[in-house]
């Protein structure tokens, strides 16, 4: 009778350890497969993107006319030296190194931002209701990564990694909104009312 038990914890142990070089060789093969690599190159452009957005939402908030939007783009400011330190958890729940990827779309985001505050008027309405603009239309490209990835991470069993991705994808959203709502409450009327 111990013979058979001793085989038993034997045989279960052998178990055990193939099943552990299963998942090793798993994730290893996880690690290589073109699917992860993408998200990988994904993650790079949008630690990127988040990267040059401070300094894009500091020349936002030092261009901007009422207090209302300064404190909006400082806010927001804020919320992505967060969402910076969850990329960082993210790549380590990957076993990745943080890296940034050049990131043309940003790039151009950020040019046409520098174009509307030289082409606008200071101190005026119009120049706030442009740049709500251009600050949309970078939250609206975060919330297109940040949503891929954030599904990408669930597909590929990237658990961890997909709450923290979708918790910054949350706040994108809520920015958004909150940028709607300061243009309709009352820049955008200001704006249509200068010569």
């Amino acid at each position: 009778m111990a013979t058979k038990t001793k085989e038993n914890s034997t045989a279960s142990a052998a178990a055990e350890k193939t099943q552990a070089g299963d998942a090793a060789t798993t994730a290893n093969e996880m690690k290589n497969a073109p699917l992860h690599k993408f998200f990988v190159d994904a993650l790079k452009d949008i630690y990127y993107v988040e990267h040059k957005l401070l300094d894009a939402l500091q020349t936002m908030h030092d261009a901007a006319t009422t207090e209302e939007l300064k404190d909006a783009f400082e806010d927001h400011r804020l919320q992505t030296q967060k969402h910076i330190s969850r990329l960082d958890k993210v790549f380590k729940l990957i076993d990745q190194t943080p890296e940034q990827k050049p990131c043309e779309a940003m790039d151009g985001l950020i040019k046409e931002g520098e174009e509307i505050i030289r082409t606008t008027e200071e101190g005026s309405a119009t120049r706030d209701a442009a740049l709500i603009i251009a600050a949309q239309k970078v939250e609206h490209y975060e919330i297109a990564a940040y949503g891929g990835l954030a599904q990408l991470a669930i597909t590929m069993g990237h658990n961890k990694a997909a709450d923290l991705l979708e918790k910054t994808l949350q706040e994108e959203e809520e920015t958004d909104y909150n940028l709607t709502e300061i243009a309709e409450t009352h820049i955008n009327f200001d704006a249509r009312q200068e010569d």
